[in-house]
């Protein structure tokens, strides 16, 4: 899990502090390097030694050509890997397959928090896998990526990371939504209903990119034996990441359709607490001007009765309080 947790994601929730002890090994991988790793024990060690998955992220222009080079891939297909904007699609090249998911980008509190999506590229050969990724991802670093026997292992348990990812971050918006929920109740300030927005249009997001991800999963499932999962171990496993990719679809769709039906409410639960806040604002003034009116009319340079009594002063003071109470009940009485 790759959660950035900064102090705007800590201002709305405190609990979610776990998170930063998740993230602590999930990007230990450099980026914009190529990096070769061997399978070794039912695990992926980094070895330049008869490596079998390579990985290369948010790569420069010297090492796209650079992989170019050394892989016999198409430019395009690198690209696209490399797009934020590509759709996820799988496609049988001569001598290998080209995937193109949709991954949860690294969330980040200077994001406001809008969780967006990244494109990760897989190039599948007979003995050789090549990961590229445009952002600085470290998809080993998920936990179904820790026990892999072949490439189509690792090929499928980072698909299966990434949607553990989702779901994750899925977890995450519904708690920040709770914060801001909380917040709302007592508060007026536009940018709590703006964050709302923002969790609302990454719900949108991630549903695009997995259900884009379910048509990578029916695709594989269609065509195992031209794409080599041949295993029955191999098939199981996609069929448990189908599973868990559907369950990831619908808890998104349904903390979409949440968010998006309580918004118009949320909205007037604002406006409501300004109406209030306005009411409370008049009567003060209110209570403000009628004792203001009782000195004012007293202060006149003209002669009133008992103007020279001992008890005048007294008379007045009490007879502004008098108004003020007279306004409290009124005002009390009138509100029923």
């Amino acid at each position: 899990m790759c959660i950035c947790v900064e102090r705007p994601l800590a201002l709305y929730s405190p609990a979610l502090g776990w998170l930063q002890a998740a993230i602590a090994s999930a990007d230990r991988l450099e980026c914009g390097m190529l990096q070769s790793f061997a399978i070794e024990h039912e695990g992926l060690v980094e070895s330049a030694a008869n490596p079998a998955v390579w990985l290369l992220r948010a790569p420069s222009p010297e090492e796209r050509i650079e992989i170019l080079r050394l892989f016999p891939i198409d430019e395009h297909n690198l690209a696209s890997a490399l797009d934020p904007d590509e759709p996820a699609r799988v496609e049988t090249e001569p001598d290998h397959r080209v995937a193109i998911i949709k991954y949860p980008k690294n969330y980040s509190g200077k994001t406001q928090f809008l969780f967006k999506v990244a494109s990760l590229g897989f190039f599948l050969f007979q003995d050789r896998l090549l990961v590229v990724a445009a952002e600085n991802i470290n998809p080993f670093a998920e936990k179904p990526c820790r026990n892999v026997r072949s490439i189509n292992d690792v090929f499928l348990k980072v698909i299966l990371g990434a949607i553990r990812h989702y779901q994750e971050h899925l977890k995450v918006i519904s708690m920040i939504s709770d914060s801001i929920e909380e917040k709302i109740n007592v508060s007026m300030d536009n940018r709590n209903i703006l964050h709302l927005f923002s969790l609302e249009k990454s719900l949108v997001y991630y549903l695009n990119a997995i259900n884009g991800n379910a048509y990578i999963l029916d695709r594989l499932k269609a065509g195992a034996d031209k794409l080599g999962l041949l295993d029955t171990a191999d098939q199981e496993l996609l069929e448990d990441i189908i599973i868990e990719n559907k369950q990831s679809f619908r808890q998104a769709e349904i903390h979409s359709n949440i968010l998006a039906s309580l918004m118009d409410a949320r909205t007037s639960l604002v406006n409501n607490n300004v109406n209030v806040l306005i009411k409370r604002l008049n009567l003060i003034t209110i209570c403000i001007m009628v004792p203001n009116l009782v000195f004012s009319v007293f202060s006149m340079n003209v002669l009133f009765p008992a103007q020279h009594s001992v008890w005048a002063f007294w008379g007045i003071l009490v007879t502004a309080f008098v108004s003020v109470g007279a306004v409290l009940v009124w005002y009390r009485y009138w509100r029923r």
